[in-house]
């Protein structure tokens, strides 16, 4: 135990003492970059010029029948968030309703780190109000950003509203922005000042949970090598290729699709959620790995026990490779500014960033194989080192966890219960293929591996499809204002009061609300309002009182006209839900 601790803190101060070694390396390796380097006029005159916040986003509000409507008119390559709009009132003798938005674009945002509905081009956002007093002011809140890397802070205004001129005017913002000079002065930073920001932020990615112990299996290993100085230094430039090359490999692909017209930048895989599950799957069979449950990734990672697999250059080449892509959902520390750069440069220039990111996150690895005093400093081998793999499996795991709640934001829950679904056959498989493999004289061999290659086959293919039928919601979500809405202009409702946790509320939508259910309710020109009682909502909750229910679920049809509602039985069968349906005429 004690080893295992002395190894911890050996490997700690060996990456936090190369952060200042890379610092001067970064800085003397400057002049061979010189031939590459642009004056920061050039910089300057290359660098993206953003527009104020009040030519981005433009807007306009129309006063019509208690309804105040905002339209926005937003330039080319920029984009409004709906979560940064908010519209309220100072006073108490005028209330403001829920907004009504349009349909936007799903976003993976590194702003909020969040899959977020943004708008471009232009649209509109509808919000009832009501007010005791016919001249009021309304304070309105937005936030919006430019595909090239600026986002703006939140912006305010005022607007005026005189009920008695049926008028809204908005006034100029409150407050300047700041972020555009920050942005400038971004662009016009020297070069070589960005290269090693990016070298140090390609650094510290080493320390994040999840390839810190990719590149510590990989240190540890050349304890037990007796390589000389010449092999350790081929190993060495074949990580560097492995790391470097998947880099600017990442950073190509980036560039065509934003030249292209997509709205992406660093981490653009990661919008992907099928990407995000091969991330699931793939930490999960590391963390087996370290664990010793399975030695399938075991020549990948060099840690196996086939001396071949261990000295071989593409072992080291694909370790690099591995590391990049464990490393795909981190930004480190100074990894900003670079990344900012590189994307309002020349292709030229943000290879070179991206190739510099690369050369950071290699360094401690190439430390190793260029000195090796520094090998002979690290404990001698022994039991411990099979502890720390054991350990070192446990950021994998919770790695892994991390990437479900991503994909589940991205989702659903039903995807990430897929996911995990998925997982469990993937781990039987395993089971099934290493029984075979103990029990060679088994006449049932090929049968059971047979079996576990259909398992494996599954544990892939069921999340895809889960996946690919991931529509989005056919209903709206439930409002005592939407509701009102409706019932005021004269059309047919359903409401469906739903929980999570209601056994009942999910046999229900599995039986009787299928495709006839949605077709039902196109050809009847019904809204689906869906409230969800999964969280406390005292909405809700009033409600399901008002129709003497303590509980859910509860099903109500709202027939056109102002006819009362209808109250559906508890347990619904697909004929007894459509004739209640075609009865709303």
């Amino acid at each position: 135990m004690i080893q295992l601790l002395r190894a911890l803190l050996l490997m700690t101060l060996f990456f936090g003492s190369s952060s200042y070694a890379t610092s001067l390396t970064a800085t003397t390796t400057t002049n061979s970059f010189s031939s590459v380097t642009k004056t920061n006029n050039e910089l300057q005159n290359s660098a993206p010029v953003f527009l104020p916040v009040e030519q981005a986003f433009q807007v306009n509000a129309l006063l019509e029948n208690q309804r105040l409507t905002l339209h926005w008119t937003i330039a080319d390559g920029y984009y409004l968030y709906r979560k940064g709009f908010k519209l309220y009132s100072h006073s108490d003798s005028t209330q403001v309703g829920a907004p009504v938005f349009a349909d936007g674009v799903l976003k993976w945002d590194e702003y909020f780190e969040a899959e977020v509905t943004v708008y471009y081009d232009q649209t509109n956002f509808e919000v009832p109000f009501s007010s005791d007093t016919s001249q009021f002011q309304l304070q309105l809140e937005s936030q919006g950003c430019a595909d090239a890397g600026l986002c703006y802070p939140p912006r305010q205004q005022i607007i005026e509203v005189d009920l008695a001129k049926g008028t809204a005017s908005i006034s100029p913002q409150v407050k300047k922005t700041a972020k555009v000079e920050l942005s400038d002065n971004i662009a016009s930073t020297p070069l070589w000042i960005i290269l090693l920001f990016a070298m140090v932020g390609g650094l510290i990615l080493n320390l994040m949970p999840c390839v810190f112990p990719v590149l510590s299996i990989k240190v540890l290993r050349f304890t037990q090598q007796h390589q000389t100085g010449p092999e350790r230094q081929r190993h060495g430039l074949a990580y560097t290729a492995g790391v470097v090359g998947s880099f600017v490999a990442i950073a190509a692909i980036m560039l065509s699709l934003r030249a292209s017209g997509e709205a992406i930048g660093w981490g653009f895989q990661l919008q992907s959620p099928g990407f995000v599950i091969f991330l699931v799957y793939l930490f999960i069979l590391l963390g087996l790995s370290l664990s010793g449950y399975v030695q399938l990734l075991s020549s990948l990672m060099s840690v196996g026990q086939s001396a071949n697999a261990n000295n071989s250059l593409s072992s080291s080449f694909m370790t690099g490779v591995l590391a990049t892509t464990v490393a795909s959902p981190c930004t480190a520390p100074f990894m900003g500014p670079a990344l900012g750069f590189a994307i309002s440069q020349s292709s030229a220039v943000a290879l070179i960033v991206f190739a510099f990111l690369g050369l950071g996150m290699a360094l401690p690895f190439v430390a190793l194989t260029l000195a090796p005093s520094l090998i002979q400093k690290l404990p001698k081998p022994g039991p411990w080192m099979d502890h720390l793999k054991q350990f070192l499996a446990f950021p994998m795991y919770l790695t892994a966890i991390w990437l479900l709640w991503v994909v589940g934001r991205q989702t659903s829950v039903e995807i990430v219960i897929a996911i995990c679904v998925g997982l469990v056959l993937m781990v039987m498989a395993i089971w099934h293929w290493q029984l075979a493999s103990r029990n060679n004289s088994s006449s049932f061999n090929p049968l059971i591996k047979l079996l576990a290659i259909g398992l494996l086959v599954g544990a892939i293919a069921y999340p895809s499809l889960k996946l690919e039928n991931n529509d989005p919601p056919k209903w709206q979500d439930y409002s005592p204002q939407r509701l009102s809405e409706l019932r005021q202009s004269g059309e047919a409702v359903f409401i469906n009061l739903s929980a999570d946790w209601c056994i009942t509320c999910l046999v229900n939508e599995r039986v009787a609300m299928g495709d006839s259910f949605y077709q039902a309710l196109e050809e009847n020109n019904i809204t689906y309002l869906k409230g969800d009682w999964t969280h406390k909502d005292p909405e809700i909750t009033q409600l399901l009182n008002q129709y003497n229910r303590n509980g859910v679920p509860l099903y109500l049809v709202f027939p056109k006209g102002s006819g009362s509602a209808e109250i559906l039985p508890q347990l619904l069968t697909k004929t007894s839900l459509i004739e209640a349906l075609n009865r709303v005429n």
